[in-house]
C-alpha cells in the first residue's frame, strides 16, 4: 500500500494499564511494533495517543458511565497518573515523536491532535490500538466526520471481546475506512 507524507500512524492507548484488559497482549504489541518500524522506515510520522487525567481527575463526571468506574478521584495522584500513562516498553515513542493526551475515547476529545495533524499537514490516518470498540471506533468516526482519509490495520487493533472486534473490522469500519491486515499494509 502506497503512503504519502500526508499520512500518520496513530498508536492509541498502548498503555500497560489498558493492555491488561485483554487476555494475551503479546500478538497486538508485536504487530504494532512492526507497524511502527515500517512507518518510521518509510518516513510516516508516528503519533502516540494516551488517555490520562489531571491529579484529582476533574475531567471525570460521576455521570459518565465508563470513566466514572475508574474509581475514586483521590486515586489520581501525580504518581498514579504517571504510572497509568506508561506506554508498553516494546512500542515506546522515540524522542522526536508526538504524544497526545486525550480525555475520552476519541483521540480528538480533550486533546490537541487536530492541531498537530494540521501542523504536519496530515490528511490520512492509519489507526492502531486498543480497544477496537473504544478508541479505534470513536477516533474513526470523528476523523471520518472531519474528512480524514482512514486506514485501520485490523491485526494492530484488539478488543476484550473478539466478536466485537470482528464485527467492527468486517462490517462497520469498511463503510468509512480501508481495513487491511498488517501484512497487506507493509506489503
Amino acid at each position: 500500500m502506497q503512503e504519502t507524507n500526508k499520512s500518520a500512524l496513530l498508536v492509541m492507548d498502548m498503555q500497560n494499564s489498558i493492555l491488561q484488559n485483554i487476555d494475551d497482549p503479546k500478538p497486538l504489541v508485536s504487530n504494532i511494533s512492526k507497524a511502527i518500524s515500517h512507518a518510521r522506515s518509510n518516513g510516516i510520522p508516528v503519533i502516540y495517543v494516551v488517555v490520562a487525567f489531571r491529579p484529582g481527575a476533574p475531567e471525570i463526571s460521576e455521570h459518565n458511565k465508563t470513566f466514572s468506574r475508574f474509581g475514586n478521584k483521590e486515586m489520581w495522584t501525580p504518581e498514579f497518573a504517571a504510572q497509568w500513562q506508561e506506554i508498553h516498553q516494546e512500542v515506546l515513542p522515540e524522542k522526536d515523536e508526538v504524544i497526545v493526551t486525550k480525555k475520552r475515547f476519541s483521540a480528538f476529545t480533550g486533546s490537541d491532535l487536530e492541531v498537530v495533524l494540521r501542523g504536519k499537514e496530515i490528511r490520512h490516518l492509519i489507526l492502531t490500538g486498543i480497544s477496537t470498540s473504544g478508541v479505534v471506533l470513536s477516533t474513526l468516526r470523528e476523523a471520518a466526520d472531519k474528512d480524514y482519509e482512514l486506514t485501520v490495520i485490523e491485526d494492530c487493533c484488539a478488543d476484550r471481546d473478539p466478536e466485537v472486534h470482528q464485527v467492527l473490522t468486517a462490517k462497520v469500519f469498511p463503510i468509512q475506512a480501508e481495513v487491511v491486515s498488517l501484512g497487506n499494509w507493509i506489503g
